[in-house]
């Protein structure tokens, strides 16, 4: 169940944490005036909608795959399909077993959720925040709260990877999941009409030496 709401979790943590973090390295960038902080801070925001978006047409993808290449058998038996069902749902409510290539939306989700939350955290290596004020403990907060649940995602992608879904299945699932990421954070948001990168002043190579610090 938990995992089943695993979009909403990530998305109520980061969308405070974007645009508090977004807000402050505006004026450490010396984006002077609350307005343009505050449209900076949404436009950071809107990845959240690109990643709701693509959580929304995977998952819809996955259940039409299932459908499509599915079979229902109400005697309990794999191997004698009944033709009359066209979905898994209605399988279900008459108590039948279906059988169709099922995509790991376990692991497409655990994958890309991890992944955005280590992207959206790095723009803590340019803030600048005094120690004392309250924002510096919203903040810590909120980034611990994130560590948390990233924590958690790893652990119940490992346990999706034991106990549920063939290989194929798992794999393809994080093989998207894997694109979803490196198609918005590696490609689309280097570009000028997009929600844009944390940190977009620096480069890959330093951020890549900050996450392992």
């Amino acid at each position: 169940y938990f995992v089943k709401m695993a979009w909403a979790w990530t998305f109520w943590l980061l969308l405070p944490f974007i645009a508090v973090t977004t807000y402050q390295f505006a004026e450490t960038k010396y984006i002077y005036g609350p307005t343009k902080r505050a449209l900076a801070a949404l436009r950071r925001l809107s990845a959240l909608l690109v990643g709701t978006a693509i959580w929304y047409v995977c998952t819809g993808l996955f259940m039409y795959i299932e459908n499509l290449t599915g079979t229902c058998s109400t005697s309990g038996k794999l191997s004698e399909p009944h033709r009359l069902y066209a979905t898994k749902q209605e399988c279900q409510q008459d108590n039948g077993i279906w059988n169709g290539f099922d995509i790991s939306g376990h692991c497409f989700l655990l994958s890309y959720c991890a992944l955005m939350i280590m992207e959206e955290v790095a723009v803590l290596e340019g803030l600048s925040i005094d120690l004392n004020s309250k924002l510096h403990v919203v903040i810590n907060s909120l980034f611990v709260s994130l560590c948390f649940l990233t924590m958690i995602w790893v652990f119940m992608f490992l346990c999706t990877a034991v106990y549920f879904h063939d290989f194929s299945q798992k794999l393809l699932g994080v093989l998207i999941g894997l694109a979803a990421w490196y198609g918005t954070y590696r490609f689309w948001y280097l570009k000028p009409f997009s929600p844009g990168l944390p940190l977009p002043n620096i480069p890959f190579s330093s951020k890549k030496y900050s996450y392992s610090r």
